[in-house]
């Protein structure tokens, strides 16, 4: 089966500035995950939603992508990502969606097919989300221990893992979203990614690197 992709792209961004549309080998950084949706086999079409129409033109040209223009009342940092998708879902018939985001440019096609593919395999499963296993010894910020007693010092591959919502990609039904507005539903499904591939752009430094 196959599902539309959906990827928001803003034109203004406090952390890492221009950062959709600048330079990432060879071509603007949000072109990256366009490719790799487009050599997804599980992804027909890729809707870009944009408030900025110079990402608007260069992604216009792009093979298999539709330019979306953004509800002006949706424009702006503190904005959901729930509410574009909302806003999405009530002018687009999908069943089923993929959102994704440009700042994981080391997400492959193959990983998008095999969660796609596991997302259709379980009948009671309403959205998939990809996240980081971590094994280490974490403590909230008052210093209680969150997967380990600090007086055992297990070694960490022997501890609890804890997952990390790394943003990579969401995969949700029409109908799960819109029972509760959020593209993690009522019956989720973890999907776990190598951590090198899970990469996410959150600051400069993760650009740089």
């Amino acid at each position: 089966m196959t599902l539309n992709a959906f990827v928001p792209l803003k034109g203004h961004s406090a952390r890492v500035p221009g950062k959709n549309l600048r330079p990432f080998a060879g071509a603007p950084l949000f072109h990256t995950i366009v490719r790799t949706l487009q050599q997804a086999t599980t992804v027909d079409r890729i809707y870009v939603d944009t408030d900025d129409d110079e990402i608007a033109a260069s992604a216009a040209a792009l093979d298999g992508v539709v330019v979306v223009r953004r509800n002006p009342a949706l424009v702006g940092d503190e904005v959901s990502m729930n509410l574009l998708i909302g806003d999405f879902l009530a002018n687009h018939p999908d069943e089923h969606l993929l959102q994704t985001h440009s700042t994981n440019p080391l997400l492959t096609a193959e990983t998008i097919d095999d969660a796609v593919g596991r997302y259709f395999a379980d009948p009671d499963a309403t959205s998939l989300f990809a996240v980081t296993r971590i094994q280490a010894r974490l403590y909230f910020g008052d210093l209680t221990p969150v997967n380990h007693d600090p007086t055992e010092l297990l070694p960490t591959q022997d501890l609890p893992p804890v997952y990390l919502e790394n943003s990579n990609f969401y995969v949700f039904s029409r109908a799960g979203f819109l029972e509760g507005g959020t593209r993690i539903t009522a019956r989720p499904m973890l999907y776990e990614m190598d951590p090198v591939e899970a990469v996410d752009i959150d600051e400069e430094r993760d650009f740089r690197m």
